[in-house]
């Protein structure tokens, strides 16, 4: 299979400043569907072909790590047949791309409470970060039955685990011993977070690593979200001055 072609619009983005790791709250699909007269599968289905082009863009324009919040803990409460759908819809994707992912270097992850899921759909996404672990270029990170709260959790019990066994003292806890501890300890927090279809809520996303995240959101539904959509958010990130809590003149 060869490589598809990606198209970047012409833009004025400082390649110094293109953020390091961005991560995206895929809101719309429903609304989207319904709004072209169509059930909910099929903006889930729409929400996959942007996701292809979002992540195949994101590696040309040299973002190094996209996490993308593919489905939450809470979703389960969906109907049936939906999450029966949406799980359908992952591992389909995930055998369709891989081949592709691999030619183009991409390394894959999948983060979140993986052993819930059904045990097929597990094994796609094993094999997956199986054949790409070793890749250098952008991390594609997709948060799968994942909770923010949760990633806490299952942190803080490593924490408990290892001071119960005597390898760490309860005074060296600190915010590194956490973080070291969360699904992805070797990924950098992300720079800006991106919400699609305009809820301005986190929804239980990443709330440990976003603490100083850039935070843009559009009104543009997931599934019409492109390429030139991914440009206008890096392009106001890029007018913003980071401060971390301290004061910059």
């Amino acid at each position: 299979m060869g490589i598809s072609e990606v198209t970047i619009p012409e833009h004025d983005l400082d390649p110094a400043r293109i953020p390091t790791h961005v991560a995206i709250i895929m809101d719309g699909n429903g609304r989207w569907a319904r709004a072209h007269g169509h059930d909910r599968s099929f903006g889930h289905a729409q929400g996959y072909h942007t996701l292809k082009e979002i992540v195949f863009a994101a590696d040309a324009l040299g973002i190094k790590c996209l996490t993308v919040y593919g489905f939450s803990s809470e979703n389960w409460r969906r109907p049936q047949e939906e999450v029966g759908g949406l799980m359908g819809l992952m591992a389909y994707a995930m055998q369709a791309e891989i081949d592709e992912l691999v030619e183009r270097g991409i390394r894959v992850r999948v983060s979140g409470r993986l052993d819930a899921l059904p045990k097929d759909l597990q094994q796609v996404f094993a094999d997956a970060m199986r054949r790409t672990d070793s890749f250098t270029r952008i991390t594609f990170n997709l948060a799968i039955n994942y909770g923010g709260r949760a990633e806490v959790v299952d942190a803080v019990k490593q924490v408990a685990a290892r001071v119960k066994s005597g390898e760490l003292n309860i005074e060296d806890i600190d915010e590194q011993q956490i973080s070291d501890c969360m699904y992805n300890p070797g990924m950098p927090d992300p720079d800006l977070l991106i919400r699609t279809a305009g809820e301005m809520r986190l929804s239980n996303f990443l709330l440990w690593e976003t603490a100083y995240s850039e935070i843009y959101v559009t009104q543009v539904c997931w599934p019409d979200f492109r390429t030139d959509q991914l440009i206008l958010a890096i392009q106001d990130y890029q007018k913003r001055v980071r401060r971390f809590g301290a004061v910059v003149e």
